[in-house]
């Protein structure tokens, strides 16, 4: 049977709300806010502010609730931020006293928050959404877990065996960069892209005065001449990374000289001053492998963009090197907690003790099994 109703969109005024002006007492995010330790969370992260330094920021509620909903919602920092602003239950859990499409701030400040937290107060946060969640649910292990109204610890009980319960998931993984897959012939084409801005950026026309030569068509069409190539044979790659190299050595000598014949103050940005740093270092490091035939060498950029990834060898079939930082993670009856975060390759083995006196800090007791992969074992 066909559906007789009209197709046609209607007026957003005879748009009737179910919730008849008011929400309803058994959303989840009604409940959520009801329980959630807004005071103590508060705490935590006033700490990373200054008391009386900069102009007020937004209200301690709205941000960690932000980063709740996001990290809940498996969301991006835009998507969130459209979600504050069409879901009237989110807005009511960040405190807003009444609805409103204006509520919301700009996705960028995301990125402030997280750097502003930092690793600590992002755990402590963590540790205090969970003991509150699983306190409200009524199952689960509280952190600090108490016996008779006394925390059970070794000194307490010396001449009793150490308590041990619960299970304790121990792994690393990577946390993958959003970085385009780098090449020593990629990584050399950005840089000497980068350093022909900055001779550009330098250069001031006066009459008389020549502009110095960079050769960036030549050097782009040489680059493409070997990037076009459907099968790259190790002397063609050898070769255009060569070629590479002397365009990005001559561009950089072109900028020190460019900086020794200007007087006053530092002429590049702070953004701009980076970038030399690390187009410098980028012609070091390629230089260098070049020079001694070499695929690897310490601290390696692999972008121009983000010089603090590093590559991590995982041996997996899919992907045998991965770029981003590593993770030691503990999971526990389902809630992950990051115990350790790294740009650097590192032997997750010297991470188990750690993991395991963490494990007792935040449980009041030792696990009762311990599950890992066989290089914990190694140490």
């Amino acid at each position: 049977m066909r559906n007789r109703r009209n197709p046609h969109q209607m007026s957003i005024e005879a748009f009737k709300l179910p919730f008849a002006g008011e929400l309803n007492k058994n959303n989840r995010w009604v409940k959520l806010a009801e329980v959630m330790p807004w005071d103590e969370l508060s705490t935590v992260y006033n700490q990373a502010l200054s008391e009386g330094t900069g102009r007020p920021g937004l209200p301690s509620r709205v941000v960690v609730g932000a980063l709740i909903i996001k990290h809940l919602m498996k969301l991006t920092d835009e998507e969130t931020i459209e979600q504050l602003r069409e879901n009237p239950y989110l807005q009511f859990f960040l405190g807003y006293p009444c609805y409103s499409y204006e509520h919301g701030f700009d996705p960028s400040l995301f990125v402030t928050i997280r750097k502003r937290l930092g690793e600590e107060s992002v755990s402590a946060i963590n540790q205090l959404f969970i003991d509150h969640t699983k306190r409200t649910k009524g199952t689960g292990r509280k952190a600090g877990s108490k016996a008779n109204g006394k925390e059970q610890t070794e000194d307490d009980s010396p001449e009793t065996e150490v308590k041990r319960e619960g299970m304790l998931l121990v792994d690393a993984t990577v946390a993958p960069s959003d970085i385009r897959y780098p090449t020593d012939l990629d990584i050399l084409n950005q840089t000497r892209e980068v350093s022909e801005y900055l001779i550009d950026a330098l250069y001031e026309p006066f009459p008389g005065k020549v502009k110095p030569r960079t050769y960036r068509r030549k050097a782009r069409k040489a680059y493409l001449s070997i990037a076009k190539k459907r099968r790259k044979s190790g002397r063609d790659v050898r070769r255009g990374i060569k070629v590479q190299l002397g365009f990005v050595r001559r561009n950089i000598r072109t900028i020190d000289r460019l900086l020794d014949d200007m007087d006053g103050p530092f002429p590049l940005s702070c953004r701009d001053q980076r970038r030399l740093w690390i187009i410098r270092e980028v012609y070091r490091q390629q230089e260098a492998m070049y020079r001694t035939k070499s695929k690897r060498i310490d601290g390696r950029i692999v972008s121009i963009s983000q010089p603090h990834v590093r590559p991590i060898v995982r041996g997996k079939a899919g992907a045998k090197v991965e770029f981003g930082a590593k993770i030691s993670a503990s999971v526990v009856e389902g809630d992950v907690f990051l115990d350790r975060i790294s740009w650097d390759a590192y032997n997750e083995s010297g991470d188990l003790l750690g993991q395991v006196e963490s494990y007792r800090e935040r449980f009041g007791c030792y696990p009762e099994v311990v599950v890992a992969d066989t290089i914990y074992g190694t140490r």
